[in-house]
């Protein structure tokens, strides 16, 4: 749903200024997006008028907020009035109730070998099953497997160099031998030179002309369907 910009010339030069500072500040798209976003919310609900927020206007609203969202929204939000003051009012701090989620300590759901094998055989398109199996190889996030290069493989050393990691931190990552041996025969039949997973738009006999990598939504949508279809309930 997208969220209306308060027409107040004033929330507009600051809300511009702000958008400025999130790029030079050499944050991530993601993150520019969400901080952007949670000033344009906040703006629209207070008409533009964010330069002398008070104690209770800021806990009620948080606490609204809440009611709606979950608490990872709750911090996106937080964090990103707190830029905003900061680096755009130029004030030291914000006046911000202390917000803090209640601490939870899950196990994540583990596949078994199993659903691991289920899950890979009934994936019938190549890039995605091949994508799959080096994500989960490899414990990578979705990003880093779509942005993995050639250039990155490690064929010596046996490793591999994730770009951009959470944090815009790069790392290392142990590469599998047989992680290595299905990847080379996947690059064989696409032969891009550069990406290791190229956008399937063209077709794999065209692979090697693909612009850009596999398409987010389309690796999500590919690893739904075959959940529902081999019928694990995992998250």
């Amino acid at each position: 749903m997208s969220i209306e910009t308060p027409k107040n010339p004033e929330f507009n030069r600051l809300y511009g200024k702000h958008c400025k500072l999130l790029r030079l500040n050499g944050l991530q798209p993601k993150t520019i997006d969400a901080y952007s976003r949670s000033i344009r919310r906040i703006g629209s609900h207070f008409d533009g008028k964010l330069v002398n927020l008070s104690f209770d206007q800021i806990t009620d609203y948080f606490t609204h907020f809440l009611d709606q969202h979950s608490w990872s929204g709750v911090k996106l939000e937080l964090y990103g009035l707190k830029f905003f003051y900061a680096h755009v009012l130029k004030k030291e701090s914000v006046d911000v109730p202390l917000i803090k989620p209640p601490k939870v300590s899950r196990i994540p759901d583990i596949l078994s070998v199993e659903q691991l094998h289920l899950l890979f055989q009934n994936t019938d398109k190549l890039s995605y099953r091949v994508f799959f199996f080096t994500v989960y190889s490899m414990g990578l996030r979705l990003g880093e497997g779509i942005r993995m290069q050639t250039s990155d493989i490690d064929a010596q050393k046996m490793r591999v160099h994730i770009r951009g990691a959470k944090g815009n931190k790069d790392r290392f990552v142990t590469l599998p031998e047989n992680t290595l041996n299905v990847l080379r025969k996947f690059w064989r039949v696409h032969r891009h030179p550069t990406f290791i997973f190229p956008n399937r738009k063209r077709g794999l006999k065209q692979a090697h002309l693909a612009k850009t990598p596999l398409h987010r939504g389309g690796i999500q949508l590919a690893m739904q369907a075959v959940v529902n279809h081999i019928g694990i309930k995992k998250k």
